[in-house]
């Protein structure tokens, strides 16, 4: 153990009286005025049943004084067995929601009272003494403070740990179509009638890939504030299982269609706040559904967010009526088969297709397509010519473009010849 001052040493002396026999008696005392302090001061403690604050609390507060008292006396800092009373209290404030901030300036504000009525007794010639005792509060304060904060911390995370495992549950039960109630229950939300479900792609933020930087602590910073975000916008009530690079989110909802109608630009709003705290591009494919539905309305928004990066489409939220025709198209079928077939001369060059994918993203444009590719507009104009000699569809003809671009469609939604993301 660390020692204040050699052991056997007397302890200070406030008013002619060793520090630890002033205190001492007051010990019931001061307590009681403590909780009451904590009460008036802090609204989180305030709400807390009266049974718990002269009960409880009382007994924590009375035993910390009496560790002070204990090392005024012996002149030796407490030992990890004196700090179980006072670890497992934070342990059960964090278990209430009692906020870490909350907990600590309780203990903050105990020791100032405790040493204002320790120094009541003090004089002009205890300047020494006081100088000692306040230093003794500031060691024990400082081994009393990490050993709360870690306690509590570490309460908090198994909490949330459990609290994130039974929504889960919740989750995976809807995307499996089972019953969700039990699991909700347990998770403590609500099961909704309807969900919008979101699937999302969050690019990469700046500090990720910034050199200097730790590359997997902005991720997480940038998860913990897309989930946040989420979180708020379903008023805790959301369901999202989420990595750095993306995931799923289950939205409440009252009506899946006049989510996708009339509370479409709520949800799309929504992806683009997202979009803000990640700093990054964010791409979402949405649906909605009625509970019993939401497997369903999953594998729906993950084709629609597939069709959305594969195309090029710019960042942003979008619902099955923003990609009809080319969620049509990518249906396996025989029409997709032949479409893909127009353009399967072009497999063996991938630049005529890098090309012909700009071209389409950029609204048939060669202008605007050029910039795309890095390459000049005329440079653009005779791979233009070569993928209409090879194909025999005209790229500068309007008759061509619909049959074009369907074929451009279909050729990248064949699982062979996918892209791994469309146009930039």
């Amino acid at each position: 153990m660390t020692e204040t001052k050699p052991a056997g040493s007397r302890a200070p002396t406030i008013g002619g009286c060793p520090a630890d026999s002033v205190l001492g008696p007051q010990v019931p005392v001061l307590a009681r005025r403590m909780v009451a302090a904590f009460a008036d001061r802090f609204p989180t403690y305030s709400a807390l049943p009266r049974e718990e604050l002269a009960g409880d609390i009382t007994r924590v507060v009375e035993d910390n004084l009496r560790t002070f008292v204990r090392t005024l006396r012996t002149g030796r800092l407490p030992a990890p067995d004196d700090l179980v009373e006072m670890t497992r209290s934070a342990a059960r404030r964090a278990e209430e929601g009692v906020p870490l901030g909350a907990v600590l300036s309780a203990y903050h504000l105990g020791w100032r009272i405790g040493l204002d009525a320790l120094l009541a007794h003090a004089g002009p010639a205890d300047l020494e003494a006081v100088i000692e005792v306040e230093r003794i509060l500031l060691d024990v304060l400082q081994l009393v403070s990490a050993a709360v904060a870690d306690a509590y911390v570490e309460e908090h995370q198994a909490l949330h740990g459990q609290d994130q495992a039974a929504r889960h549950e919740v989750l995976s039960a809807l995307l499996d179509g089972q019953d969700p109630k039990d699991a909700a229950r347990r998770a403590g939300v609500r099961p909704a009638p309807a969900y919008a479900v979101l699937t999302l792609a969050l690019g990469a933020h700046p500090d990720e890939t910034e050199a200097g930087v730790t590359g997997s602590v902005a991720a997480r910073r940038k998860l913990r504030r897309v989930q946040a975000e989420i979180d708020h916008h379903g008023r805790d009530q959301a369901l999202h299982a989420l990595n750095a690079r993306g995931g799923t989110a289950l939205l409440p909802v009252d009506d899946p269609d006049a989510a996708l109608a009339g509370g479409w630009d709520r949800l799309a709003g929504l992806v683009a706040r997202i979009a803000g705290r990640a700093g990054g591009a964010v791409h979402a494919g949405v649906a909605a559904s009625a509970a019993g539905s939401v497997a369903d309305a999953a594998r729906q928004s993950a084709d629609i967010l597939e069709i959305v990066r594969i195309t090029g489409r710019a960042p942003g939220a979008y619902r099955i009526t923003d990609v009809l025709l080319d969620y049509q198209l990518s249906r396996p079928g025989p029409a997709r088969t032949h479409l893909a077939g127009l353009l399967a001369v072009l497999d063996g060059n991938p630049v005529l297709l890098e090309t012909l994918r700009a071209y389409v993203a950029s609204g048939f444009n060669r202008r605007r397509a050029a910039p795309l590719l890095h390459v000049h507009p005329n440079t653009v104009d005779y791979r233009l010519r070569r993928i209409g000699v090879l194909t025999g569809l005209d790229p500068t003809c309007p008759a061509d473009l619909p049959q074009l671009r369907a074929a451009l469609v279909a050729h990248d939604f064949t699982p062979s010849r996918r892209p791994t993301t469309g146009p930039r």
